[in-house]
């Protein structure tokens, strides 16, 4: 049986020890009452310190026994009470808390007596003083000792109260003691288990001794199959090595092969070189002819052209001098002088049609969403030029002719099937109707006409063009640095650079709405420099768009 932390104070030999002190004050006080002036010259003190010094030592370990236990007693370190650690703990944590209130009665009357223990240190002091003051101070001490002794008896019924909860501390201890001899039952039960599980672990390990013997059989079985496979296998590896001799002599033989192959593949290398070479020669010779031949073919028709109607002329007026009707034709014709030229110009500059068709395409969203280009709202593109636009027009489905004054161009876009009209701009709008396009474009037009002329360009798109018709106008940027200081001017037929912010507000003078500018066609991204902002400001002044649209609206009344 376990047994308890605070059941080891002796109550009868503490009690014994108080009533012969009790006794013996009595006996004290009855002499002294009968001879109130003969005291006892020869009491001993010492013997009463000595009894007080034992007291002292019975409350010392009262008190160690009294204090909460935290280890297992090693006595009980034995069968059946060798349990597992966490269970030691547990056990100690209930009896612990089952003698909560036991510990505190017993450290309540153990604080009770260490303060009897004092107070009987200093009564002892008192009568040795009141040895040497007399009979007066002995009768006061006698009554101090009768309310001691009156405290004692008091004691004495505290500790009979004690005792009988010490007793019904036993009958709780003894509970714990059938609690824990239930446990020594459940436990036994665990021991049965184990021995029913050791008689299936040794069933199981008699089945491994016959699958053991089976995987035996198999193994002897396997070394047959591996006799076999080994003579096969040597029969096999006689015939390969035949193969790889054989192998051996064909790869010699591909060396030799390969390495003629190798030799026919840099000739070949070189020679498509060369040839590559000569494509390429080839085919700038044949650009510069090309360019060539197409200018002196269109030159020589101009000036076919020109000397047919003078010899007309001249046939009329010979031989009379020209009158004037005569000499404004031959005016007239001049401004087609330098057509040959600029068409070869556009070829060299503007870029390939290819070219100018996939930067053109931006512009149909903008014909598509406006629901115009039909036969009741045609499409009208000023100065056509090659007539990329136009073709552009015609794949979409939508209706449009060209205006242009230059013969050569105009003869070009005939002959791809484009309808296109020779005549000045400003006389062939003058002579439209009110409201009769649905579109007026213009791309790269606009930089060729003095401001006067543009104005009164501008003023007749707004008449000609119908309630909701659309205005699309491009020319070069110069904001761009680049465009506005150096690649405007290779055009030597370009008249000023015109910001965006100047021809947007003429279009919203001349009664447009909703104008807005689309920037254009900027330099590739590996032009641009990298870094800070001030490197991303030089990017848009230099390496910005090239170009910028005008777009705007006519109101709808």
């Amino acid at each position: 049986m376990i047994e308890p932390n605070n059941l080891e104070i002796n109550v009868d030999e503490l009690m014994d020890k108080i009533r012969k002190d009790v006794v013996k004050r009595q006996v004290y006080s009855q002499e002294t009452n009968l001879q109130p002036n003969n005291l006892q010259p020869n009491l001993d003190t010492s013997k009463l310190k000595l009894s007080i010094s034992n007291i002292e030592a019975f409350l010392q370990n009262a008190e160690s026994r009294s204090i909460v236990r935290t280890k297992w007693p090693d006595k009980l370190n034995f069968f059946p009470f060798n349990l597992s650690a966490k269970l030691q703990k547990l056990i100690i944590k209930i009896l612990n808390f089952l003698f909560k209130d036991q510990r505190e009665v017993n450290f309540n009357i153990i604080n009770s007596l260490k303060e009897s223990v004092a107070l009987n240190y200093q009564l002892i002091d008192q009568i040795a003083t009141l040895k040497a003051q007399g009979d007066s101070r002995l009768v006061n001490m006698d009554s101090r000792v009768q309310g001691i002794d009156e405290r004692l008896v008091n004691m004495d019924s505290r500790v009979q109260g004690i005792d009988e909860r010490l007793v019904n501390m036993d009958s709780r201890v003894q509970g714990v003691d059938e609690r824990l001899v239930n446990m020594d039952s459940c436990v036994q039960g665990v021991d049965e288990r184990l021995v029913n599980m050791d008689s299936r672990v040794q069933g199981i390990d008699e089945r491994l001794v016959n699958v053991d013997s089976c995987i035996q059989g198999i193994n002897d079985s396997l070394s047959a199959i591996d006799t076999l496979i080994s003579s096969w296998l040597t029969g096999i590896q006689e015939g390969l090595d035949t193969v790889k001799i054989q192998v051996q002599a064909i790869d010699e033989y591909k060396s030799i092969v390969d390495a003629r192959i190798e030799r026919l593949n840099e000739h070949l290398i070189t020679t498509d070189n060369r040839i590559i070479t000569a494509v390429t020669r080839i085919q700038e010779i044949n650009e510069h002819y090309i360019r060539n031949d197409s200018y002196l073919k269109n030159d020589l028709m101009q000036q076919k052209r020109l000397i047919t109607v003078f010899l007309e002329e001249a046939k009329k007026c010979l031989p009379e001098p020209f009158n004037q009707e005569q000499l404004q034709t031959f005016i007239n014709e001049d401004i087609h002088f330098l057509d040959a030229f600029y068409v070869a110009f556009e070829e060299q500059f503007r870029g390939s049609r290819q070219e100018i068709v996939n930067r053109l395409k931006v512009y149909l969203p903008l014909i598509e969403e406006a629901k115009i280009g039909t036969h009741e709202s045609p499409i009208l593109d000023v100065g056509c030029g090659r007539g990329e636009w136009l073709e552009l027009l015609q794949e979409s489905g939508y209706t449009a002719r060209g205006l242009d004054i230059n013969r050569v161009m105009v003869e070009q876009s005939r002959s791809r099937g484009f309808e296109v009209i020779e005549a000045d701009v400003i006389v062939y709008m003058q002579s439209l109707p009110d409201s009769s396009l649905g579109i007026v474009t213009g791309f790269h037009i606009i930089e060729h006409l003095a401001f006067p002329t543009l104005m009164k360009f501008f003023s007749e798109v707004v008449r000609i063009l119908k309630p909701g018709g659309l205005a699309i106008f491009e020319t070069p940027n110069p904001q761009n640095v680049l465009v506005g200081s150096c690649n405007f001017y290779l055009d030597p037929t370009h008249r000023n650079p015109l910001p965006s912010s100047m021809i947007k507000f003429i279009l919203e003078t001349q009664g447009l709405q909703q104008v807005k500018v689309i920037n254009l066609h900027p330099y590739p991204e590996t032009y641009k420099v990298i870094g800070s902002e001030i490197a991303e400001r030089f990017n848009e002044y230099f390496y910005g768009p090239q170009d910028y649209a005008v777009v705007g609206y006519k109101i709808i009344t």
